[in-house]
């Protein structure tokens, strides 16, 4: 009998025991302008904030519990704006098949794209795919909404 541990439960273990935060930093770095990101540790988790394209982008993670919570918004569009019920069609449009994991939302009187789901069970893979949704859909939408809704 040998004590050494088999390969692919070592792998397993590697894969299974990454760090969101370090995981998220690891996203944020790719894809931020000048490779410049900001990030405040506050009492509710982390909030990290970055430039892509022409929109800022935040990523909150208030913690590593199963029931702790991942979110990923940026800010597309300020209200109020000229033919708003127009703009709220084409926004629940959007929704329902263009904007993957990702959603339209509006918050503190903006349009904001929006991704959340708790903690448990997040992959590496699910924050790299939600914080690039999140930055790549506001980042297409913001400027065609802007001339479109406030012109």
């Amino acid at each position: 009998m040998t004590t050494e541990t088999a390969p692919e439960t070592v792998l397993i273990e590697e894969l299974t025991n990454f760090s969101n935060v370090q995981e998220i930093e690891t996203v944020i770095s790719g894809m931020a302008v000048d490779h410049n990101a900001m990030v405040a540790k506050e009492e509710q988790g982390y909030l990290w904030k970055f430039q892509y394209g022409s929109v800022e982008v935040f990523v909150r993670l208030t913690g590593e519990t199963d029931d702790d919570t991942f979110t990923v918004w940026a800010k597309v569009l300020q209200l109020p704006v000229a033919n708003e019920a127009d703009l709220m069609r084409k926004l629940l449009e959007m929704n329902w098949l263009s904007t993957f994991e990702g959603h339209f939302a509006i918050v503190d009187n903006e349009v904001v794209v929006l991704a959340t789901r708790t903690v448990a069970e997040l992959s590496p893979g699910e924050i790299a795919r939600a914080i690039t949704i999140v930055a790549t859909l506001a980042d297409q939408h913001d400027d065609i909404l802007k001339a479109e809704y406030n012109g």
